[in-house]
Parts: C-alpha cells; structure tokens; sequence
C-alpha cells in the first residue's frame, strides 16, 4: 500500500469503526510520546488507504482530558498519513443548527487547560501559522461528499473547544452564543495544532447532538439524549465517508509545508536527544 494519499479518520464519539473497512493490518504503534488511544487500522476504502483511530480507544474508556494528543497525531504520521478527517460530537450554539446536523466548520476556539499542545517543546523550537486551523481543500472534499449524501450540512462555522467531560453551565452557554460562535465540544484542540505541526491536512466532520443547554424549550444536555441522536449521526458519517472516497481525491496541499520557515533552529547542529522526538516531523529538513 504506497504511492496513494493515505488519509487518516480519527473516529470521536459513537463512531469506533467505519462500516466497509477492507482491513490490511493493525498497527501498535509506540511514539516518543506514548501510546495512541488504540491500535491505528490499516485498511482499504473504495479502495483508498485509510488509517482509522477512535479518539477514545475502542471501548470509549478515554475522557476528552486524558486523550494523549501528541501520540495520537505522532501515531499517525508515522503510519504515513498526510491529512486527517476528524469526526466529531458537538453541542449547537445556534437555533439553526439542529440535533442531527453536521457542521464543516473552518475555525477552532481553544479553551482547553493543562493540555500538550505542541511537539516543539525546546531545545528546537517551531513556530506554525494556526490563521485558518481547518484545510480548506479537504473541507470543500468533504461538503461535496455531504451534499452527494443528502446531509443537512452548514460548511463554516466557529467550533469552541471547552475542557470537558462536564457540560456547560447554562450561563456558559450563553456567553459562547454572545461570542457569535456555532458548534462547541471537546476534542478538536490541540489536536488541529498539532496536526498542523505534522504538516497534515486537518477537517473536522462536527455531527450535532444537541442544543448544549442555552435552548430553553428543549431538554438540558444528557448523555441518553445525546446518545440517541448520535447513533442516527453515525450511520450519516458512515455515508458521508463512503461518498468522500469515491471521489477523485486531491494530492498536494500548502498545510503540508506548515514547518517550512517555522523551525527556529539549525537541525544540523542539534544532538540526537533533541531530533529523536520529533524526527517524523523534521526528517525532510534533515536530508
């Protein structure tokens, strides 16, 4: 399985395997930065390379807190992915925006605490453009796909990311819908920046649950509520996926040049302690 783009879908809640999946291996793959939330499916979909990861492990046995981010996206570098479709349970922000919608939003708000968000921890450090966090060429792909599948999908919009695993408070909610933001959950930071750090085409497939708990004629967020609506979103991402990659696919795109004129150091001069980490990152620069 080389010379093909190999795309990677990490799988958020309610999705921990894709329907059609032609399997080829698993991969238990160990970084310098732990373990991945689970062992990364290589595999075949209308016959394009996919790598498959549930961002909480098989089992849903991972908060949002204690996802480990950095050997999520290390994990999947290594198994030679060069762009990630995230798929995603959110709340709405917006009375438009209804349980059962998917939003392709193109911005990320990171409200997240006491999370690793970069591999460029020193001595070599690196600074990435985060102005446009979601690749625009894999999300119009993907609203192709969305409209072939007949999903009722906002493309754009503004995705909080809280800490969690707690809901909002009401008068959180309500401030977020002050801010004029659309869709709120708890994953897709740092996950984007480190992405983007790995030089990785980076969108988000956010499937609406809820109203979070601003929407005063409907029921406060509950996870049996949530839980209803998102095993009808999960059969819609199984769709939207299956139309994604039927589609002649694109094979170059400027986020993977992000690290270009972002390293701040001579790699040169550097000594193995500090390349060892971060070698998938740098290896093009090094040669």
């Amino acid at each position: 399985m080389t010379g093909k783009i190999r795309t990677g879908i990490i799988g958020g809640s309610g999705l921990y395997a894709i329907d059609g999946l032609e399997v080829i291996d698993e991969l238990d793959i160990h970084t310098p930065w732990g373990k991945p939330s689970a062992p990364l499916l290589l595999a075949k979909l209308h016959n394009q390379e996919v790598v498959f990861l549930p961002r909480h492990g098989r089992n849903h046995d991972i908060p949002p807190h204690k996802i480990n981010y950095r050997a999520n996206i290390y994990a999947l570098k290594l198994a030679g992915v060069s762009r990630i479709i995230s798929v995603s349970a959110v709340g709405s922000l917006r009375e438009d925006i209804a349980p059962g919608d998917f939003v392709l939003v193109n911005q990320l708000i990171d409200q997240t605490i006491n999370r690793e968000k970069t591999f460029f921890d020193g001595p070599i450090v690196a600074h990435v453009s985060m102005a446009d966090p979601i690749c625009h060429c894999l999300q119009d792909t993907l609203f192709q796909a969305s409209q072939k599948s007949g999903i009722r999908t906002h493309k754009n919009g503004t995705y909080l990311v809280m800490q969690g695993p707690q809901f909002s408070t009401r008068a959180e909610s309500m401030l977020y819908r002050s801010w004029g933001l659309d869709v709120i959950g708890m994953t897709n930071m740092p996950e984007a920046k480190l992405a983007r750090e790995a030089e990785m085409c980076y969108a988000t497939i956010a499937m609406c649950t809820d109203y979070d708990c601003w929407h005063e004629e409907e029921d406060n967020v509950s996870v049996s509520s949530v839980i209803e609506v998102m095993h009808a979103n999960v059969e819609k991402a199984h769709m939207l996926l299956h139309h994604f990659f039927q589609q002649t696919q694109q094979a170059t795109c400027a986020c993977n040049q992000a690290l270009e004129h972002g390293v701040f150091a001579d790699l040169s001069k550097q000594d193995d302690d500090a390349i060892r980490p971060i070698h998938a990152l740098v290896e093009r620069f090094l040669s």
